[in-house]
């Protein structure tokens, strides 16, 4: 038996307006090699200049997930040389990051957690994009200079499953703190993956094999899943050092399988050393306590929904792994509904429908506010919870929005008088003696049948609470 080693790379684009070193825009999708100037071109004489904002972002990330936020950090030359990176080097961190260790929590579907170690989290300037078009390359520098946040992840995984959720939390507090986007499908978002097999008991580490830029929680659980599968049958086919060995390889989407890039480096082969164009970066006591500033976290939202709303914590975390998500429920609160209500009609109605049409939160095409207005009807007994589907479904698919008028135009309007409800049930009751002497006589299951008729009766407009009451009441 085999026990899987997982570590992750996970490189953030900061959502600053200009480039780490100099003045050019960040923005995505330009005109090919638009955003770019003297510097992220690397022309000669050209000088760095680094971007404060960035510096407050990677620090702010620090502090979220615990770890020791630098006072004095320095800028390194990685060197290398790709056709993206013109420079023929990266401008890095590497033995004095902004970020040191830190560590976040994992919560898994059974109510356990486990805590993962952060190694590090340190700035450096993207590369741009290479393109290719049958036999031609082209390079676009655009991206070229973008600050990236590096994260790197302990060897503290165990599983496809561990990596994910791990993924995932790491996701939502970038988002939650707004400094990324963490777009995945542009490439604002994504990892390295770092996967080694041992047997069972061994303390020493396997062979590491790293899997290059991948950009989907999908793929990633994918991508380690074939590789522990290839490696496994290695060791067991007594192949393990031949086909094993460090290198860089890369996940093909088409084919489900990892392909072989190029020999992994160790730190010696980028010959990093202090970048002489940049001093090294001494934070204030004021920025530091201006970083310490964040938001709630989804792990703070949890415990408060938990504690205070008193809703389930399973429920809580669906809720406050997505941002956009979070703010929604707390607006239906602000509307006046209730924690639990809010929470049946946000999880398992909107995100029903949503789901259904291929939609996220964000596209929602019925605000919070509107569907806390809704839950108000059902719990004023104006609509009962079947009519209150009705009316979603209404606005699902139309642009009329008050509540109101639809209930009105649909008729769902719940009868709540007590006379009306009653003159019901006694026509019920009189026309049907024969059953009312069989429940009075033990046969109660026929209360079911009570019940269902005078919901006939009233189109299923009456308040079925009272309806319960009501016939409890006349049949003794």
């Amino acid at each position: 038996m085999f026990e899987t080693v997982i570590g992750l790379e996970v490189h953030v684009q900061l959502n600053t307006r200009t480039k780490i070193f100099c003045s050019c825009p960040t923005s995505f999708a330009a005109h090919q090699n638009s955003n770019t100037c003297p510097t992220c071109l690397a022309l000669p004489g050209a000088l760095p200049v680094l971007n404060l904002e960035a510096v407050k972002k990677a620090m702010s990330f620090g502090y979220a997930v615990n770890a020791v936020v630098n006072k004095r950090s320095i800028f390194n030359r990685k060197s290398y040389f790709y056709p993206d990176s013109p420079m023929a080097y990266q401008i890095s961190q590497f033995d004095i990051p902004i970020v040191g260790k830190g560590s976040l929590r994992i919560d898994f579907e059974d109510g356990s957690e486990k805590n993962i170690g952060i190694t590090r989290a340190h700035l450096e300037a993207d590369a741009g994009k290479n393109m290719h078009e049958g036999d031609i390359s082209k390079v676009d520098l655009n991206r070229a200079g973008t600050p990236l946040l590096e994260i790197v992840s302990e060897p503290d995984m165990r599983s496809p499953e561990e990596a994910v959720l791990y993924l995932k939390k790491l996701h939502s507090i970038v988002r939650y703190l707004d400094i990324s986007d963490a777009n995945m499908q542009e490439g604002s978002f994504r990892c390295d993956v770092n996967v080694s097999i041992r047997p069972k008991g061994q303390e020493e580490f396997g062979t590491r094999v790293e899997i290059k830029n991948i950009n989907s929680f999908r793929f990633v659980k994918a991508a380690i899943e074939y590789e522990v599968l290839r490696q496994t049958e290695a060791y067991e086919d007594g192949l393990y050092d031949q086909e094993v060995y460090q290198e860089t390889r890369l996940w093909d989407v088409a084919k489900g399988v990892t392909k072989s890039m190029r020999g992994k480096e160790d730190s010696a082969d980028y010959r990093y050393f202090p970048d002489p164009d940049l001093r090294p970066v001494i934070v204030t006591d004021e920025m530091m306590e201006e970083a310490k500033i964040i938001p709630e976290l989804p792990d703070e939202k949890v415990e408060r929904y938990v504690d205070v709303l008193g809703i389930r914590r399973v429920d809580a975390l669906v809720i406050c792994a997505d941002k956009e998500m979070a703010y929604y429920f707390e607006t239906m609160l602000d509307s006046g509904a209730k924690a639990k209500n809010a929470v049946t009609w946000l999880t398992s109605e909107l995100l029903g429908r949503l789901n259904k049409t291929g939609q996220s939160i964000q596209d929602s095409p019925v605000e919070a506010k509107t569907l806390g207005a809704l839950i108000l009807k059902i719990e004023d007994d104006t609509v009962s919870g079947k009519g209150a589907k009705e009316v979603l479904d209404f606005m699902m698919e139309n642009e009329e929005r008050d509540i109101d008028t639809i209930i009105e135009t649909l008729g769902l309007a719940q009868l709540s008088d007590d006379g009306a409800i009653l003159a019901m049930i006694d026509e019920i009751l009189a026309n049907n003696q024969d059953k009312v002497e069989q429940y009075k006589g033990g046969k109660e299951k026929l209360f079911g049948f009570f019940v269902g008729q005078t919901m006939k009766a009233s189109k299923g407009s009456a308040n079925p609470g009272k309806v319960n009451a009501l016939l409890k009441e006349r049949l003794g």
